[in-house]
């Protein structure tokens, strides 16, 4: 397309552990899980091929229209852009693949439909 940025990506094939943290300028996708203690960085989209366990801040350059989708999605903590959310206590992920976007200033995590 004639005009359009380029966006970039980074594309990883492995878990990330407690303790790790990727933080890129563009946008991430994790072939494996992200679990508890790690962190994922991204000033675009992250999209976790599968669970997400760990703390993701998608649009960390204040990006409101990035989003976070995982097949699990069990985030500690889920931040976009400057708004910041987290499942309720006791409330389950669904165990289908679930994406996350900012709706009125708020983290809003639905299931993911394909093709919608």
């Amino acid at each position: 397309m004639e005009g359009a940025a380029e966006k970039k990506a980074l594309f990883l094939q492995r878990t990330l552990r407690s303790g790790q943290r990727v933080r890129y300028d563009g946008s991430i996708v994790i072939l494996g899980d992200v679990n508890p203690g790690a962190e994922v960085v991204a000033s675009g989209d992250i999209i976790i091929l599968g669970a997400l366990r760990g703390v993701a801040h998608a649009g960390a350059t204040g990006d409101p229209t990035a989003l976070v989708a995982a097949l699990q999605l069990h985030a500690t903590q889920l931040r976009i852009a400057s708004c910041i959310g987290r499942r309720p206590d006791g409330d389950k992920a669904s165990g289908s693949p679930e994406i996350a976007r900012v709706q009125d200033g708020i983290v809003i995590v639905n299931p993911y439909l394909l093709g919608a």
